[in-house]
């Protein structure tokens, strides 16, 4: 099975193009999805543990955690050490589903893929791209988004120019839905014939 990363700054439109892998048929492991689903359950008591009073009910208070983690590197990675083998163990759980029904292709949707050295892990990459003004107007049309708040995320995110030079493949969604759908089926059609890599 061919295994495709698919990654991309924030508003970039990588949520959008994983639904048009998804309405191809393709099977996609959403990372942020999964770690929406650790956050309303399985990983609360232990991030309540490491950060007191950021959950309640049993949930993730998201706005909690991010003003407890957000800018402190040292606290970022205490989280990270609770959430990412959870999320890796989801990934590898929908990898064997989908080799085991015979599948040929799956997503794996990543938003800090090449940051946490993931691109070892698939056999090619998908970088979904837009000009900075573009995904600046997008993103701060998000309810609670400020300057500051983009400014702090995109600092722990590769530059976009350093994704596409690094991508097998880049969509830009700048173009509209219907070039990002065929921009998809190209990737489907040119992967069908593609060495895999992955180490």
């Amino acid at each position: 099975m061919f295994i495709l990363g698919l990654t991309g700054s924030l508003g970039m439109g990588k949520s959008v193009t994983a639904r048009f892998f998804a309405e191809q048929g393709v099977p996609v492991h959403d990372a942020d999805a999964v770690v929406h689903r650790l956050y309303e359950g399985q990983a609360a008591a232990a991030i309540e543990a490491v950060f007191p009073g950021t959950t309640a009910g049993g949930k993730v208070d998201r706005e909690k955690l991010a003003a407890r983690v957000l800018g402190d590197g040292a606290a970022l990675k205490r989280l990270e050490a609770i959430v990412h083998p959870l999320v890796q163990e989801a990934e590898l759980r929908l990898l064997a589903e989908a080799e085991a029904r015979g599948e040929k292709v799956a997503v794996l949707d990543i938003p800090l893929l090449f940051e946490t050295g993931g691109e070892k892990r698939v056999d090619a990459v998908v970088v979904v791209s837009a000009p900075p003004e573009v995904q600046r107007s997008r993103v701060l049309e998000r309810p609670g988004m400020t300057v500051e708040k983009l400014e702090a995320i995109l600092a722990k995110q590769m530059p976009d120019e350093e994704k596409r030079r690094r991508a097998d493949f880049v969509v830009d969604t700048s173009r509209g839905f219907e070039a990002a759908r065929a921009d998809v089926r190209a990737i489907l059609d040119a992967v069908a014939t593609m060495p895999r890599r992955r180490r």
